[in-house]
């Protein structure tokens, strides 16, 4: 609904799981390295724990992808499978035959052989069991017998289980123990800082299609990162409706009274607030009592307190006083003089500072969008296909941006920008270019001098040529 507005060819926040937007900040990346080294040369069981909504089937999605040919994944997602049902659910995913009625020993050797075929073929299999803290302590026990199985120098099969904090306290009881042992990688999936949080808010975007300044303002950012508390899945959560509320309101950048929508709109945020009104009740509770206990000690200090003493019959001498004036009257502070600027060059110099830039005058505003655009036709007619300019940013409103323009030539020479038409999703759309470059190598040099602000934005480099065949492709 809201994809045209903001510039975007596709949702940004969908919360199914898609590898081709995998976010490796958080340390999400540096976990799918160690998960496979560990999946590659590991002998035990990898434990992969976080809270709901963290990344934990992202997580399995990408190890699927990633990990080498040799490697066969099956994938359990019911995870309250009774235990004499388990080797059952293995095989069947396996694709195995077995007999009618097979029994467990049966399965097991079924499962054997085929394991062995695979090892002696270069294969590796190895198990991705999803919600793992919802199997039974019995079927994880079923879970460790597996991992017996072996050759004299390597394991048949690797376990890897993915599961909610819970999952460690299970695996904490005294009767799964021997499976704990054979536990030899372990990783946790922390929230994402609030910094994080910002930065996977504009990688999304960017991965839907949008080249402009960041669409969350700073403050609209600790509000998602505060209410969502890290987790991937609120975050996208909250940041599709709050997109959705900005849309509504013909805005074009999401600021906290939109995000304070999202999560009024969201189950999770209810029950945050209530949570927060629990908080506050006992904070309340616990400020009265400390509050309670300093007047008490207040008021024996009082009671327990000596009489003060009567200075009228204490010996005062006029020495003492006239001494006292005088030490009085020498700490006195006397006002601090005007200082007088006695050379004249000085003076003129301090009276010649330039002022601060003044703003862009109200025709220039006007006619600033037109004005480019009239000079980008000119510039793509007149350039080499091979041409490389810098793609800085893109919005589908010419009011906002010839705002952009206005602040842009603030920070860059005006003459250098370029802006030309097309359309997205067969809405009307403008893009920003920067600069004329013989080679790639000039453009990533002039591209690496830009202001931070600008580099934010994770600008990208176009040909001529390309420029070109988009905008005689649009309708």
């Amino acid at each position: 609904m809201y994809y045209a507005h903001f510039g975007l060819k596709e949702p940004p926040f969908k919360i199914t799981p898609n590898t081709e937007v995998f976010y490796s900040g958080g340390k999400r990346g540096a976990v799918l390295d160690a998960l496979i080294y560990a999946i590659i040369n590991g002998e035990g069981i990898v434990k992969v724990v976080g809270e709901v909504g963290s990344g934990k089937t992202m997580l399995c999605r990408m190890l699927q992808t990633m990990l080498p040919e040799k490697i066969e994944s099956i994938y359990l997602a019911n995870p309250s499978v009774a235990p004499e049902d388990i080797l059952h659910a293995i095989a069947f995913e396996l694709q195995l035959k077995l007999p009618k009625n097979a029994d467990r020993l049966k399965v097991m050797q079924v499962l054997q052989s085929h394991l062995l075929a695979r090892h002696a073929a270069g294969k590796q299999v190895v198990i991705f069991v999803e919600e793992a803290q919802g199997m039974p302590i019995a079927t994880l026990e079923e879970i460790r017998l597996l991992s017996n199985l072996e050759t004299k120098h390597d394991k048949l099969l690797q376990i890897v289980l993915f599961g909610q904090p819970e999952l460690d306290e299970n695996l904490n009881q005294t009767q799964i123990r021997q499976l704990r042992e054979r536990i030899t990688h372990s990783f946790n999936l922390a929230p994402l800082e609030p910094k994080e949080i910002g930065e996977y808010l504009i990688f999304r975007l960017r991965a839907a299609g949008y080249f402009g300044p960041h669409l969350f303002t700073k403050s609209a950012v600790n509000a998602i990162a505060s209410s969502a508390q890290g987790l991937v899945r609120r975050v996208n959560i909250l940041a599709d409706k709050a997109l959705l509320a900005a849309f509504a309101e013909n805005l074009y950048q999401v600021t906290p009274k939109q995000v304070r929508a999202a999560i009024k709109d969201s189950e999770f945020g209810l029950e945050q607030s209530k949570l927060s009104t629990k908080k506050s009740q006992i904070l309340m509770w616990a400020g009265l009592l400390l509050i309670g206990l300093a007047l008490g000690y207040l008021t024996s200090y009082l009671l327990q307190k000596p009489p003060a003493t009567d200075f009228r019959t204490s010996s005062f001498k006029a020495s003492d006083s006239v001494n006292s004036t005088k030490l009085t009257q020498g700490l006195t502070a006397k006002p601090a003089e005007k200082p007088v600027i006695k050379d004249a060059v000085v003076a003129n110099a301090v009276s010649s500072v330039p002022a601060a830039p003044t703003t862009i005058s109200n025709n220039m505003s006007e006619d600033i969008l037109s004005r480019r655009l009239s000079i980008t036709s000119s510039w793509l007619e007149s350039q080499p296909p091979t041409t490389v300019s810098i793609q800085l940013m893109g919005a589908n409103s010419d009011a906002q941006l010839t705002a952009d323009l206005i602040n842009l030539s603030q920070k860059i020479e005006l003459d250098n920008i370029y802006v030309f038409r097309t359309k997205v999703n067969n809405q009307p759309f403008l893009t920003v270019l920067y600069g004329s470059f013989a080679n790639r190598l000039e453009a990533t040099q002039a591209l690496k001098k830009l202001p931070v602000e600008i580099q934010k934005n994770r600008p990208q480099l176009r040909t001529i040529a390309g420029i070109r065949q988009e905008i005689q492709q649009t309708p």
